[in-house]
């Protein structure tokens, strides 16, 4: 049985299959958007895969908003997502009784960032459409097989471990996408 996703804290007050109204602190509905991918990881089918649709829609926007400057901009969502989401080992632990919860897919969203900066630097041009999907089929398949050490970076404490072993596979998908596309005639 799948647990019952909670709806952001704010809005489930009285609802008794939302963990989140328990204990709620100030900034638990932020914490829920960004951990969902505003609601995508809620997703009753493959939240992951949906949730990575955060990523492709973050990296292309920042593509598109600073053009000549998309490593730099991917870096430094990629850290600061990536920063956050380690840091919210207490409210996952409140939030949804699971260790790895499918509703937390910032991990997705990060690694699909690491996905699209690791194929740039080595392939050197910023991935066109069929670039970014291409990187989001090749991220979802190395998060899926979890080739070590992402398996093994999974078994990290709390929020750490759910966000370390998708950042692996973030850069396996970047090295193997190039060669991919390259094989593909792009």
């Amino acid at each position: 049985m799948v647990d019952p996703a909670p709806l952001p804290p704010s809005s489930t007050a009285g609802s008794e299959t939302a963990p989140a109204a328990r204990g709620r602190r100030p900034l638990d509905g932020l914490r829920w958007f960004l951990i969902t991918s505003g609601g995508l990881g809620c997703s009753p089918w493959a939240p992951g895969t949906v949730g990575t649709l955060g990523g492709v829609v973050l990296g292309v926007g920042l593509q598109a908003a600073c053009p000549g400057h998309e490593l730099l901009a991917w870096g430094i969502a990629a850290l600061v997502l990536f920063v956050f989401g380690c840091s919210q080992s207490d409210y996952v632990a409140r939030t949804w009784p699971k260790e790895d919860p499918g509703y937390f897919v910032l991990d997705e969203v990060v690694g699909y960032l690491v996905t699209i900066l690791v194929y740039t630097l080595v392939r050197g041009a910023v991935p066109d459409a069929l670039g970014h999907c291409g990187a989001f089929f090749a991220f979802r398949a190395f998060d899926v097989l979890k080739i070590q050490p992402a398996r093994k970076l999974e078994d990290l404490p709390g929020a750490f471990g759910i966000m370390a072993d998708d950042q692996m596979a973030g850069v396996y998908a970047g090295l193997c996408l190039w060669p991919a596309m390259v094989w593909l005639g792009h």
